[in-house]
């Protein structure tokens, strides 16, 4: 039970938030609260008894005042964001966004598009006109734009089929020893005009591509030299032939540079 100094207490707070509520100033402690220590504190104002109240709390439990909000939780990027709704779950976006970037970037026309793809693929290694179609096809360019971009690439020089069918069988016939065949093949591949490609590959002559069959027999026949003839002369014909030379020359030039192996092995 409640002793007299605590009874007291509690009538002066009362008291207190008689005068708070807006009644006027605060008018004498009710009788019933001037009780015995050990009687029920019941105001005769009807206020909840006494021992509900939470020591420290500033309002009467009956108090008519708007219920505080509950504060927004402060996530890792800042307060108040409100992006996410109740339960975890993001709010759904206006559709189509009123504003931002997403809102004002326009897609981007198909011309833009296929000038960009032309000059990444030019930029990584010689192309030919067909090539960049196709590339441009994949990305779902309209032929007609494409067709447009193309010719005004070709104007300007940057598409010229002619200059890289030429680079192509320069280095192709170079570095892979490649026949004038397999060069051929290669031009069609690539979409090469059948007219360009023929320009281009009278460069190689018979005399170019019979020197580059040599130099391709003597690297096979010395990588298995030791091995049996046969053996020998089979895997030598099998590497001139993938390279396009045709049967006759591949015959020819293998015997011809396997008998200068022997001369020379025997001449040491």
């Amino acid at each position: 039970m409640a002793g007299s100094g605590e009874v007291a207490a509690v009538a002066a707070r009362l008291a207190e938030i008689v005068a708070r509520r807006g009644s006027g100033a605060a008018g004498p402690v009710p009788d019933a609260l001037a009780g015995s220590a050990g009687g029920d504190l019941v105001p005769a104002d009807g206020l909840v008894p006494a021992d509900d109240l939470v020591p420290g709390d500033d309002r009467a439990p009956d108090d008519d005042l708007e219920p505080t909000a509950p504060r927004r939780s402060v996530g890792r990027s800042g307060a108040g964001r409100g992006s996410r709704a109740r339960g975890g779950r993001r709010a759904p976006a206006a559709e189509p966004p009123r504003s931002g970037a997403a809102a004002s970037d326009a897609e981007p026309d198909p011309e833009s598009v296929a000038r960009a793809i032309a000059l990444r693929q030019l930029t990584a290694a010689p192309r030919s006109r067909a090539q960049l179609a196709e590339a441009m096809a994949r990305r779902d360019v309209p032929e007609a734009v494409a067709e447009r971009v193309l010719d005004r690439f070709t104007e300007v020089g940057l598409v010229d089929d002619a200059a890289y069918a030429e680079i192509l069988v320069r280095s192709r016939h170079a570095e892979r020893k490649l026949s004038r065949r397999a060069l051929a093949q290669e031009l069609r591949r690539k979409g090469v005009d059948h007219e360009i490609a023929r320009e281009a590959l009278e460069q190689v002559d018979d005399e170019d591509e019979e020197q580059a069959a040599r130099a391709l027999a003597r690297k096979k026949l010395a990588a298995t030299r030791g091995l049996d003839r046969d053996v020998r002369l089979r895997r030598a014909y099998g590497a001139l032939g993938r390279k396009g030379y045709g049967g006759s020359l591949v015959s020819r030039v293998v015997r011809e540079e396997l008998a200068a192996e022997g001369a020379a092995e025997d001449g040491d």
